[in-house]
């Protein structure tokens, strides 16, 4: 059994068992592992740009290509930066979507529809999970807390909290759903652009504020990485003792 899923003694909802030492959530933190203020920028601004082009000059190809440009440009800026290009590249990939579904469809507003299924299939998972006891948050955010899936056996306050929190984000992603599918059917083009970029941002700060409420009263994570590196130690120990004990032995028997 491994320090990933053996069970505590008596674990409660205090987290009992659980390394009052581990690491310790933070908001900053939080919002980093969503993407933080770069991977709002990233996910957000061609939405804008795309919007802001047609309104003016309704010229859905020129909104288009402005849009995917504007992506590939800020994954090339993170490239020259070193800096992580996940978000970059998914916005990247979903705007270059989005102009493909727009083109061939001669709709404009088809460009938000790959990012709308998205997110409603993605609100989907998540209260599917929850209700199935194996939240997604805690899924994500496991391994940044070095607690991997020790939460589901031996956590149960931290399997609360994250089951908490991705009920959280699934009822905020489907109220932005029901928000925007309508605009989609029975608004137009810039209404539906100014309202999808309205909700770009807010909805995903309300959820990382609401994770950060759950996870902060929740206990603390059990380490299991320093938990492993512990018990390797230990290994690394016992083998050295055996190896001295094995050559005491074998000196005595000289001697003898």
């Amino acid at each position: 059994m491994t320090s990933l899923d053996k069970p505590a003694a008596d674990p409660d909802e205090s987290g009992a068992g659980a390394d009052e030492s581990g690491p310790t959530v933070t908001d900053k933190a939080l919002l980093e592992a969503f993407g933080g203020a770069r991977g709002m920028v990233d996910t957000t601004v061609p939405g804008l740009v795309f919007v802001l082009i047609y309104t003016i000059k309704r010229d859905m190809h020129l909104a288009a290509y402005a849009a995917l440009g504007l992506s590939v440009l800020l994954a090339l800026v993170r490239l020259v930066r070193r800096e992580t290009l996940k978000h970059a590249f998914s916005g990247v990939f979903g705007v270059a979507i989005g102009a493909v579904f727009a083109m061939m469809s001669g709709d404009a507003k088809n460009f938000y529809l790959p990012g709308m299924l998205y997110t409603l299939g993605l609100a989907v998972a998540y209260c599917l999970s929850a209700m199935l006891r194996f939240p997604l948050i805690g899924v994500l955010l496991g391994p940044l807390m070095r607690e991997n899936l020790s939460w589901r056996t031996r956590n149960p306050g931290r399997l609360k909290a994250y089951t908490k929190a991705t009920w959280a984000w699934g009822l905020v992603l489907l109220g932005k759903s029901a928000i925007l599918f309508p605009i989609y059917f029975w608004g137009d083009v810039t209404q539906l652009g100014w309202v999808k970029v309205a909700l770009g941002i807010p909805p995903l700060l309300l959820c990382v504020y609401l994770t950060y409420v759950f996870l902060a009263k929740a206990p603390p994570p059990i380490d299991v990485i320093a938990e492993m590196e512990a018990e390797e130690a230990a290994e690394r120990e016992r083998a050295r003792e055996r190896l001295q004990a094995e050559h005491r032995t074998d000196e005595a028997r000289t001697d003898s």
